[in-house]
């Protein structure tokens, strides 16, 4: 299956066909993006710290925790799945690890980020960036880690907000040297800036992925925008953890002031067979079903018949 999906992800990129990648956390928000038809989905490392370890996006998930989160992701969806692994989680060393590691739990692509650790979300202050010559080796790292040559590696770089556009550019140019497949540059300011990013970046002829971060410092475009501007990797990290958050926050309020689920059941939500079905609950008991005969052998003839 992992195959496949790296397979179809490289074909759907050789083709520029934008990939649409929701940003999830768990595995019930995979389910609801891939029902919903998007093609694949990113592990938000930001969702996945605050929903496993109710923390904000501090580099405190650990190298285990974000690999246990991911893999069973993998395991929920039949789409392909993008790993977020932060630095890598620490040298070269660690980075050949950690992409021989989430390759073997079945992701389609991953990308690890130029930040020093402890990293923070690329879009909150106080954060600084490794030398160029540090990110190069990690990335070679990741180059020789991987064995699935349609895994994707994705090189992320936070340098603009330190040191201006212009920088992160010049790392962009320096990552794709060292291996990466496809270049994101994390927290571009306006409009104008997404687009000179891929103009500037054209002549490598690698993809480039957008990060469209709610609330964040890139304003936030449409994907049709987005496709227009020639970006190939789309993703929105936060919404439907935020909009989750916002529904839970109402429906604790309203339980709280009267008493009862009035206002939000049965409109505002999933009712228990909706539920079911997302979760594939048929599936489940047909599977059981097979195995609860007891006059049945294991090749699945009647037992004792001639």
């Amino acid at each position: 299956m992992a195959d496949r999906h790296r397979r179809a992800l490289r074909s759907q990129l050789a083709r520029r066909t934008p990939i649409v990648a929701p940003g999830v956390y768990d595995c019930l928000s995979a389910l609801v993006a891939a029902r919903a038809g998007f093609e694949a989905v990113m592990v938000s490392g930001a969702g996945v710290a605050a929903s496993a370890l109710g923390v904000p996006d501090l580099g405190l998930v650990t190298f285990s925790e974000a690999l246990n989160q991911t893999r069973a992701i993998v395991s929920a969806v039949d789409i392909p799945v993008i790993a977020d692994c932060d630095t890598g989680y620490g040298n070269p060393l660690n980075v050949y690890r950690t992409v021989r590691e989430f390759q073997a739990a079945g992701v389609a692509a991953l990308f690890i980020e130029d930040q020093v650790a402890p990293k923070r979300c690329g879009h909150f202050a106080g954060k600084d960036v490794v030398p160029t010559e540090e990110m190069f080796q990690k990335i070679r790292a990741a180059v020789d880690a991987r064995t699935d040559p349609d895994l994707i590696l994705i090189a992320r770089t936070d340098a603009r907000a330190l040191h201006g556009p212009e920088e992160a550019l010049i790392r962009a140019r320096a990552y794709s040297e060292a291996g990466a497949d496809a270049i994101f540059i994390e927290a571009p300011l306006t409009r104008t800036e997404l687009a000179d990013n891929v103009d500037a970046l054209a002549p490598l002829g690698i993809p480039l992925m957008a990060n469209m971060a709610e609330g964040g410092r890139t304003p936030l475009l449409s994907i049709p925008e987005l496709t227009e501007l020639g970006y190939a990797i789309i993703t929105y990290p936060g919404a439907l953890q935020k909009t989750a958050l916002r529904a839970m926050t109402d429906l604790m309020a309203s339980l709280k002031l009267t008493g009862g689920l009035g206002e939000f059941y049965p409109e505002k939500m999933f009712s228990l067979d909706e539920r079911s079905a997302l979760l594939g609950l048929d599936r489940f008991l047909e599977r059981g079903n097979r195995y609860a005969d007891g006059n049945r052998d294991p090749r699945g003839e009647d037992a004792g018949a001639d």
